[in-house]
Formats: C-alpha cells, sequence, structure tokens
C-alpha cells in the first residue's frame, strides 16, 4: 500500500457530498449492467433469506454448523443490502451523489458486514476441525455456549475493525473536487482525494485489514491442514468422500471471498489499477453472497430435506 503525503491546498473545504463513478462511464453498459445486478440482487436476498428461513423453521437444522450458515446467510444479506440499492440507482441516474454522512455509514456498515464474515468463515473451518479430527468431543467443543462465544467475537473484531477503518477516514481532510472512483464509499479511493497526510491512516487500515485477512486466513489453513491428514488416515473410500464433501463448499466460499479481498487490500499501489480492484470488489461484494447459498445448499441433504418439509408445510 502506497503512502501518500500531501499539504492541504488553500481552497480546501470541508466537503458535505461525494459523487461515486460507479462501475463503469461508459452510457451503453449502464442499462445492461443494471439488469444484471438488479438479478443478482434479488436472487442474493432470495437465497439469503430462504436459506435463513429454512434454518430458523427446520429444529433438525439447529446444530452448530447450521448455526454458523445462519449467520452467515444473515450477515450476506445485510452486507450486500448495504450498497447495491445505492449502486443500482447509480445506474439510471446522471449524477450520482451521496452526501458525507451517508458515505461514511454506508463505509463502516461495509467493513462491520465485510469482517464479520471473515470471522464466521473461521468459525466454520473450525467447526468443521472439531467435527472430523475430535468427533467424540464434538458437542462439548462446539456446545451453544461456545458458538455464541464465537459468534460474539466475530462482531466484537468487526465492531473494532469497522470503527478503526472508519475513524481513519473521519479524520481526513477531502477537497472540493471530491469524485470517488468507485461504485462504494471504500477506503482506497477516498483516501485518494484527500488532501491531507494520509500516512497514518493507510498505516492504520493496512494494519487492520491484515489482521482481519491474514489471521483467519492462517487459522482456516491450520484448521484444514489437520482436517486434510485426519481425511488421509480414513480407511473407506466413503467415508474420505464424505468427508470432502463436508468441506469442499466451505473452501470453495473462503477462496474465492479471501483471494478477491487480497487482492485489493494487500497489494501495492503500483500493481494493477483502481479499475482492477473495482472489478476484483465485484467478487467479494456481488458473487460471493449471492454465491453463498447455493454452495452450502445444492448439495446439502439436510437442507433440501428441510426445503421439502416447509414446502408441504410440515416442519420439525
Amino acid at each position: 500500500m502506497k503512502m501518500v503525503s500531501r499539504m492541504p491546498p488553500e481552497n480546501a473545504s470541508f466537503v458535505t457530498e461525494f459523487i461515486l463513478m460507479g462501475l463503469t462511464d461508459l452510457p451503453d453498459l449502464q442499462l445492461p449492467l443494471f439488469c444484471l445486478f438488479l438479478l443478482m440482487y434479488v436472487v442474493t436476498v432470495l437465497g439469503n433469506l430462504g436459506l435463513v428461513t429454512l434454518i430458523l423453521l427446520n429444529s433438525h437444522l439447529h446444530t452448530p454448523m447450521y448455526f454458523f450458515l445462519f449467520n452467515l446467510s444473515f450477515i450476506d444479506l445485510c452486507y450486500s443490502s448495504v450498497f447495491t440499492p445505492k449502486m443500482l440507482t447509480n445506474f439510471t441516474s446522471k449524477k450520482n451523489i451521496i452526501s458525507y454522512r451517508g458515505c461514511m455509514t454506508q463505509l463502516y456498515f461495509f467493513c462491520f458486514f465485510a469482517i464479520s464474515e471473515c470471522y464466521v468463515l473461521t468459525s466454520m473451518a473450525y467447526d468443521r476441525y472439531v467435527a472430523i479430527c475430535n468427533p467424540l468431543l464434538y458437542n462439548v467443543a462446539m456446545s451453544p455456549k461456545v458458538c455464541s462465544i464465537l459468534m460474539l467475537g466475530s462482531y466484537l473484531m468487526a465492531f473494532l475493525g469497522a470503527m478503526a477503518n472508519t475513524g481513519c477516514v473521519l479524520r481526513l481532510t477531502f477537497c472540493d473536487a471530491a469524485i470517488i472512483n468507485h461504485y462504494l464509499c471504500d477506503m482506497l479511493p477516498l483516501f485518494q482525494l484527500s488532501c491531507t497526510s494520509t500516512y497514518i491512516s493507510e498505516l492504520v487500515v493496512f494494519i487492520v485489514v491484515g489482521i482481519d485477512i491474514i489471521v483467519p486466513s492462517v487459522i482456516i489453513f491450520v484448521s484444514y491442514g489437520f482436517i486434510l491428514s485426519s481425511i488421509l488416515r480414513i480407511s473407506s473410500t466413503e467415508g474420505r468422500s464424505k468427508a470432502f464433501s463436508t468441506c469442499s463448499s466451505h473452501i470453495f466460499a473462503v477462496s474465492l471471498y479471501f483471494g478477491s479481498g487480497s487482492f485489493v487490500y494487500l497489494k501495492p499501489s503500483s500493481v494493477g489499477s483502481m479499475g482492477e480492484g473495482k472489478i476484483s470488489s465485484v467478487f467479494y461484494t456481488n458473487v460471493v453472497p449471492l454465491m453463498n447459498p447455493f454452495i452450502y445448499s445444492l448439495r446439502n441433504k439436510d437442507v433440501k430435506l428441510a426445503l421439502r418439509k416447509t414446502r408441504s408445510g410440515r416442519t420439525f
């Protein structure tokens, strides 16, 4: 991350609104992109809301695994709703204005739900580790109290990270030409608009984001190292296949989310461009919340059974 130092110009002032450039400035692409992202958002809302409802209505899904999946779907539902409605509005309007307060609010909740997802995915990896590596201790190691502590810890880390990131942006002074080269209020494009030094803010954000990406990634990597070792010791082919099937969905979701997030926030600023960053951002802001309900349900017999029971009007 490049550390930028600027001296405030004489005509610098406190801005009251920003202009979002959006995903593209090509007029011919506005309508097709609006239709595409509207469809993605509708599917995201229906998929995650459906999964939340299924888990609530079916008592046989009230297990640690589905407790974390419930929270993941809830986070994805809120996460995509933080910026997608504004993004859709921007596709159909000539001047994409967002107020300063609205921008900071969007930034805070964007950071909160993004960081929450990192730690919920980490908790899910720990759940799979215990289930496969220590099945006899599963009920003790993943008791309701432990699951609640893991979730509270996830939300606490998200609260602290979002406060730190938003606070770093709030301390900056912005120039009159406040045009954000993005489709949402994110930290890196906001740093580019600052008329004052961003060195401390960028350093803090780099540390916070590094912790929220690297620490969960290491925990997930170590967990799956132990899981792989345990799976290879399973004698039956059917047992190994079942264990791999249980973990494959989570591994795919983690790779997509952490991979795209790392590309945007942890790469040097000289590599690529903001345009590439926006394209990469689409993956962890739009594609991941869209795909998670399908990743965790299409090959899941419990979810399919719960869906059939719910359709027939029988929940249990």
